[in-house]
């Protein structure tokens, strides 16, 4: 028999697990909770992403107690020990004999018992320094102290640490955004992601009411894009299953709005999977053939688009370097790219991300609008996007596309110009608007 609360502490050592091999937060995260109460699912939801999001302060706290260094603890184990170094450091909620009790019952499933008295010497220490100091939330703790002893402002390398982010990625936005504003990216990225709501078969008056009747809590989104609920499952609300609406953060959702896609217009969406981009463009008088280049990745689309879509709609398999459609009146390329705007989303992504992926995919985004331009129709729009902040996959990416294929010229959109850059492409930051960072581009071919 499984000892009180160890399932949703099990739960969340999966999803690091998988984490740890390739598999994306969100589908390790659907793996593991799979036949859980909702309040472990709750939990181990909330254990997973903070030991991902902390991960820096968590190993900094855990290392003076392993007398071989923190790089002698097996990877498997290393993340039991976060994650009761979470519990013990961020949940006030969580008493510290529930801390450590569960993490040495977790040990010693994995490893045996003599793994579980090591896990259980390490924590004891941590509740012990716990004790000495006090505790404070996660919400509380959203902008952790920079350490006393830095009289000078802090560095890149004291921001990185601090935060729990790679440095040269913190080097970058200090560099692009100064100090004070790259704090307040690095602390929005270390909070809780809301969930938001994009009308699709259901106005949003119709989903508002269905809200209410319900009891869940809700507020419009920033300028009017959604509706920011208290909830964390979608499919526990109202009017899930009739496709009422599509969950999509309020970037992705004023990205759409920008590109403006008029009626009965033909759209190729290149790469399209899971489908929140498709869902918003859609409608009654135009037809979309989605695509993307893996049959997992299809199928999730296919199911998307058959519960929300508002109108006809396509999916198949293709690569978008070869696409197998005729000229069409609208082309939109969502590239892949680093995610650097998602990360609050994605907590497993910062330590994934690197300047050569960063290269690698700029060149792969480039590839890609060269080989898509062909599939414009004279007088259509590419609608390029991202979810990065990086301007090697944005402003620059569009600026070589642009001098090196004359048939195309930028076409600005109409939205607050404060979401627009100086060139006419739409652009928002985490940490001045207070949703993910995305970049658009509307480029219509005029030859």
């Amino acid at each position: 028999m499984s000892s009180p609360g160890l399932a949703p502490r099990s739960a969340a050592w999966h999803i690091l697990h998988d984490v740890h091999r390739g598999v994306p937060f969100d589908l390790a995260l659907e793996r593991a909770l799979a036949g859980l109460e909702e309040p472990d699912k709750r939990l181990a939801h909330e254990l997973a992403a903070g030991a991902l999001r902390l991960r820096a302060p968590l190993d900094a706290a855990i290392a003076p107690h392993v007398s071989a260094g923190i790089g002698s603890v097996r990877a498997d184990l290393l993340d039991i020990l976060r994650l009761g170094a979470y519990q013990l450091m961020f949940l006030e909620r969580v008493p510290a004999h529930a801390a450590v009790s569960t993490s040495v019952d977790l040990a010693r499933r994995v490893s045996g018992a003599r793994v579980g008295a090591f896990v259980n010497a390490v924590l004891r220490r941590i509740a012990e320094k716990r004790e000495e100091r006090g505790t404070k939330s996660e919400e509380e703790t959203t902008k952790p102290p920079l350490p006393s002893s830095l009289l000078a402002p802090p560095s890149a390398a004291d921001l990185a640490a601090t935060y729990s982010h790679p440095e040269w990625l913190v080097a970058r936005w200090v560099e692009r955004f100064g100090l004070d504003e790259t704090e307040r990216l690095l602390t929005w990225n270390n909070t809780r992601p809301q969930l938001v709501l994009q009308p699709a078969r259901w106005e949003e008056s119709a989903i508002i009411a269905a809200l209410d009747r319900a009891d869940v809590r809700w507020a419009h989104a920033p300028f009017g894009a959604g509706l920011v609920v208290d909830a964390t499952r979608p499919r526990d609300l109202p009017g899930f299953d009739a496709g009422a609406f599509h969950v999509q953060d309020p970037a992705q959702a004023l990205a759409v709005r920008f590109f403006g896609v008029p009626e009965r217009a033909a759209i190729f969406d290149a790469c399209a999977a899971p489908g929140g981009k498709a869902l918003g463009m859609g409608g009654p008088d135009r037809f979309i053939v989605a695509a993307d280049l893996r049959l997992p990745r299809v199928l999730r689309l296919r199911g998307n688009l058959a519960r929300a879509a508002r109108g006809p709609s396509a999916t198949l398999v293709a690569d978008a370097v070869r696409a197998p459609v005729r000229p069409v009146d609208v082309v939109l390329l969502d590239v892949p790219c680093l995610g650097t705007g998602t990360l609050v989303r994605n907590p497993d992504a910062r330590w994934r991300v690197s300047l050569d992926a960063l290269t690698r995919l700029a060149e792969q985004g480039s590839a890609l609008l060269r080989a898509l331009a062909d599939t414009v129709r004279p007088g259509g729009w590419l609608c390029f996007a991202t979810c990065s902040l990086e301007p090697e996959e944005n402003e620059t990416q569009v600026e070589a596309f642009l001098a090196a294929d004359r048939r195309f010229q930028r076409e600005p959109g109409d939205l607050p110009r404060e979401l627009m850059t100086e060139a006419g492409d739409f652009m928002t930051l985490p940490q001045r608007h207070g949703m993910d960072g995305a970049f658009a581009a509307r480029l219509r071919r005029v030859g």
